[in-house]
């Protein structure tokens, strides 16, 4: 009996966590890119340079993907299929040529999830860019809430990484 007290406590006690933590995610880093704003801003609205530097794209190369749509537009969209990476799309909505691109990101395998992809390009007038990649999702109640911060610790280090990437494609092409 105790121990169904036990497991009944640890049920309402994860319930209570859940309850109280934030409903969504939240992840920014930024990058300055020795480039001009106009060469950076390039390679992220057309996905065709995506997985070049892209972290999760790098990390399962044998993944299945579709270009769709005219590069720098919006509509412009990536697909992919992977065993490690799982099923989703990202598109473009919404374009301000060498300041702003926001893209939809959905993710439909292992799990259903939407977030919201935004990217600013800061010209520093010395031919570098200041990029700034900033993603925000839900978190629904539940396992989700209790994993945010794993989530985004982990984000964190893949946004680290794709801005690395995405620094030595863009300054040795």
């Amino acid at each position: 009996m105790i121990v169904l007290y036990i497991i009944l406590g640890i049920i309402i006690l994860a319930a209570i966590l859940a309850a109280v933590m934030p409903a969504k995610y939240t992840v920014e880093k930024e990058i300055v890119i020795n480039r001009p704003p106009s060469e950076v801003y390039a390679k992220i609205a057309d996905f065709n340079y995506y997985r070049e530097w892209n972290p999760w794209q790098k990390s399962e190369p044998t993944a299945k993907y579709e270009i769709i749509g005219t590069p720098n537009s919006v509509g412009h969209k990536y697909n992919w299929v992977g065993k490690k990476i799982g099923t989703g799309s990202l598109t473009v909505k919404t374009l301000n040529p060498y300041n702003s691109i926001e893209l939809d990101l959905e993710f439909l395998k292992p799990w259903k999830s939407k977030a919201i992809d935004s990217w600013k390009f800061e010209d520093l007038k010395n031919g570098s860019t200041k990029v700034v990649w900033h993603n925000t999702g839900p978190l629904p109640f539940g396992f989700a809430r209790l994993m945010g911060p794993v989530i985004t610790k982990n984000l964190s280090h893949q946004f680290e990484v794709g801005l690395n990437s995405l620094k030595e494609m863009c300054e040795t092409k």
